[in-house]
C-alpha cells in the first residue's frame, strides 16, 4: 500500500480513530484538572472498547458459525460497529447465555454513545 494511501486511511482506522480533538479555553491554575479528566475519559473509552473485543472474540468461540454463518463482520473496520451487529446475532439467533452477551454489549454500546454525545 502506497504511503500516500496509508495516510488517508489513518484517520478513519488507528487506535484513535473514534477520538475527536477538543481545544478549550480555562483558567491557568484548572489546566491539569482538565488534562486529567481527559486521560480518564480515554481510559474509559479504551477499556469499553476492550470489553467489547473480548465480547466479540468470545462469541466466535462459543457460537461460531451458528452466529456469523451469513455476517462479515471483516467488512465493518471498527470495534463498535462489528459489536452492534454481532450483539444482534447473538440475540436473534442465540442461546440464553448468547442473549444475554448480546445485552451486555449493547449496553456497553449505549454508553459509548451516550458518553460521546
Amino acid at each position: 500500500m502506497a504511503s500516500r494511501d496509508r495516510m488517508k486511511r489513518h484517520p478513519e482506522r488507528s487506535g484513535a480513530a473514534d477520538l475527536v480533538r477538543a481545544e478549550v479555553l480555562v483558567p491557568r491554575d484548572r489546566r491539569n484538572d482538565i488534562v486529567s479528566a481527559a486521560a480518564d475519559m480515554r481510559e474509559d473509552h479504551r477499556k469499553r472498547k476492550d470489553r467489547l473485543a473480548e465480547y466479540l472474540k468470545l462469541a466466535a468461540e462459543r457460537y461460531g458459525l451458528r452466529i456469523f454463518d451469513n455476517i462479515d463482520v471483516e467488512r465493518l473496520v471498527d470495534v463498535p460497529s462489528r459489536s452492534r451487529v454481532v450483539a444482534n446475532a447473538l440475540i436473534e439467533r442465540g442461546d440464553a447465555r448468547a442473549f444475554a452477551m448480546g445485552r451486555k454489549m449493547l449496553s456497553i454500546l449505549d454508553d459509548i454513545e451516550t458518553h460521546a454525545v
